[in-house]
């Protein structure tokens, strides 16, 4: 069985208005690239590149399904009772339209080659012997979606110069969850969660901001866990670092609790 959620975005923008009439900040999608972990972690690594949507999308699709079997029985009249097998990843489905018709360049198909480039083993981990393309993270706003990967990307290019440039394509990129089990969900009962971004600023230490955050400087694991952080003592000033939402906050702690011992 599988169930569809659709998100859709207000206006073109992408932002719903606010209340009192105050003009909401734009704020642009985009899918974070991240290092494929060692060792068959869940986790993944750092940061190792982005792809930002020329214009934020319209709605998300997403899918959950569950796996069902059934034995059949010879002979009989009617089919046998399933067996729930468990459930089946998440997948994201989100469209990308990239226009270049201003510019007449080839800034369309260099966008499309790095959507593809996410079927690809990285040039790293081919020389590791562990060949495995980059995982992503969807990201808009206060929407961040679960550690994936790139299962298909689906290009129509729409529109070509006198040369035959393609300088209009409209992509669907299909994202599937690497972990079986996604935690603290919101805004659906999807995969989608309420995360936010702060960019580090002069001053900014892990305990300070779990304790800003969460109100417990000891959890501060949690946010170097979910920006695959190795040394917390050397923080970027401007990084953007995700932080996990509250609800998501006990279920984190122990996982990480438990990969630390």
């Amino acid at each position: 069985m599988s169930t569809p959620v659709a998100f859709s975005a207000a206006g073109t923008g992408g932002a719903a208005p606010r209340s009192g009439g105050a003009r909401p900040k734009l704020e642009h999608a985009y899918l974070e690239l991240r290092t494929p972990p060692h060792g068959g972690s869940l986790t993944p690594g750092g940061p190792c590149g982005r792809i930002d949507f020329q214009f934020n999308p319209k709605e998300l699709s997403l899918t959950k399904a569950a796996a069902w079997k059934r034995s059949p029985a010879k002979g009989a009249k009617s089919a046998g009772p399933p067996e729930y097998q468990g459930p089946q990843p998440s997948k994201l489905t989100v469209e990308m339209f990239f226009d270049a018709s201003d510019t007449q360049d080839t800034s369309v198909v260099k966008s499309v080659e790095r959507l593809f480039a996410c079927c690809v083993p990285t040039s790293e981990t081919r020389q590791q012997q562990r060949s495995s393309p980059p995982w992503v993270v969807f990201h808009w706003g206060g929407l961040t979606g679960f550690p994936g990967y790139v299962s298909q990307v689906q290009v129509k290019y729409t529109l070509f110069t006198t040369s035959g440039v393609p300088i209009r394509a409209v992509c669907q990129v299909t994202m599937e969850e690497i972990s079986g089990e996604t935690p603290g969900q919101n805004p659906t009962s999807g995969a989608l969660h309420a995360r936010r971004v702060h960019r580090v600023q002069t001053g900014d230490t892990l305990p300070h901001l779990a304790w800003r955050e969460y109100g417990d400087p000891t959890v501060w694991r949690v946010i170097a866990e979910a920006n695959g952080i190795d040394d917390p003592m050397r923080l970027a000033t401007g990084r953007e670092l995700l932080i996990p939402a509250l609800d998501e906050l006990d279920h984190l702690r122990d996982t990480t609790t438990v990969r630390g011992r």
